[in-house]
């Protein structure tokens, strides 16, 4: 183990912030965590999402991703050099991650149903929209944003791209099929995001389509405006590291202000939840504050152990997930689709495999957890090799 740690750390390029490879690495390992229980029945709380207003542990994960995609937009043009202007190079970027997320979208076949149609189910109804999808979205917007826009001008576009979305679904009135009208609403099925996302792509291409009275989709139209807003957070985290001097006093200083930053946007995204409800599918701003304080202090606290103290070692495994982040959701997301399409008697191999494996040994939760902490530890052997053979996917 002590020499699989060693190999891990030789490989990091000299003058590398480690700590925001390690918070990528820390997003998308929890993210795949979360994504991969053996049973969907069994889950504990803190590893799903809140079932509305509110948020979990869970909750936080994608707005981190999202954090850490600014952080790095920042940090690859490095301290002394300007924002490229927007290009190919971005624009084919965010082109491939909208298709990888599509090629998941329609990955699926039922072969325990004889009468399946995968033409009509998965591709006349593909989801247009997704984690992916979202992600290209957010960074292509913000690639713009950062161009045009020095630091003050960043901190009104994130400041307007969650406060409009959040004024149209308050003040907007729209109607539904059965000639209702609303406005104001913020529930599950009833919200001015919903019927946009209705309107603009079909109640047969979004996640809940079956949601009453208006279809919907947590990763739609309106609440991607709102999740630029994080990925613009980010930004904002980066160019303090950016206009920051090199000497141990200012990286300790740094250290500083990224937790105030983050814990008066935590502390002031929980008092505002009575009044503007902490909710991810609606991406509010408290729930942007929230999730960008936390993200934050996340930040913050790897940045002083690793980068500042160099206590390394211990997070070493985050880091072949960190730079290899897309290649481990792909990954992941292609063999959780084909282990509940390969049909084990009258289950599935998921199935098949929690019931005969993971419950009778560890019950059901533990279990269901039990099964994706091996899926992890799977996945991690595939990303291991990939990281020792310097083989890194960047799209």
């Amino acid at each position: 183990m002590q020499r699989h740690i060693r190999d891990i750390l030789d490989q990091v390029p000299s003058g590398r912030l480690m700590s925001v490879d390690l918070l990528r690495g820390l997003a998308i390992a929890a993210m795949v965590l979360v994504n991969n229980p053996g049973s969907w029945s069994y889950v504990y709380a803190p590893m799903a999402h809140a079932q509305w207003h509110g948020w979990t542990p869970t909750d936080v994960i994608f707005p981190l991703f999202l954090f850490v995609v600014g952080l790095s937009m920042v940090l690859s043009c490095g301290r002394g050099k300007p924002f490229p202007a927007v290009g190919w190079a971005q624009w084919s970027r965010a082109l491939k991650l909208f298709a990888l997320g599509l090629f998941l979208a329609v990955f699926f076949y039922n072969f325990r149903d004889d009468s399946y149609s995968w033409l009509q189910d998965r591709v006349e109804g593909i989801r247009w929209m997704g984690v992916l999808q979202r992600i290209a979205l957010v960074y292509l917007f913000c690639s713009y944003l950062v161009y045009w826009l020095r630091a003050p001008g960043l901190i009104v576009a994130a400041v307007l791209c969650t406060l409009v979305p959040w004024l149209l679904m308050l003040f907007v009135p729209y109607q539904t099929a059965a000639g209702e009208t609303f406005q104001g609403q913020l529930v599950f099925g009833n919200h001015f995001s919903a019927w946009l996302d209705q309107w603009l792509l079909g109640a047969d291409h979004l996640y809940y389509r079956a949601a009453e009275p208006l279809a919907f989709d947590p990763e739609g139209i309106l609440t991607t405006f709102s999740a630029a807003s994080t990925c613009l957070l980010g930004v904002l985290a980066g160019l303090a590291w950016k206009h920051s001097k090199t000497d141990a006093v200012a990286q300790l200083r740094l250290c500083r202000d990224w937790s105030l930053a983050g814990g008066v946007m935590l502390i002031l995204g929980q008092l505002l939840h009575p009044w503007v409800p902490i909710n991810k599918a609606l991406w509010s701003p408290s729930f942007v504050l929230v999730t960008a304080g936390v993200s934050a202090l996340l930040l913050a606290g790897l940045f002083y152990l690793v980068d500042i103290r160099e206590r390394r070692r211990a997070f070493a495994p985050l880091l072949v997930f960190g730079v290899n982040a897309i290649a481990l959701f792909m990954l992941a997301g292609v063999v959780g689709r084909l282990l509940i399409m390969v049909p084990v008697g009258d289950t599935t191999l998921k199935g098949w495999l929690f019931q005969t494996v993971f419950q009778p040994l560890f019950g059901n939760y533990a279990g269901s957890l039990a099964f994706a902490v091996a899926s992890l530890a799977v996945f991690y052997l595939v990303m291991w090799q990939m990281y020792r053979r310097r083989i890194f996917w960047k799209v």
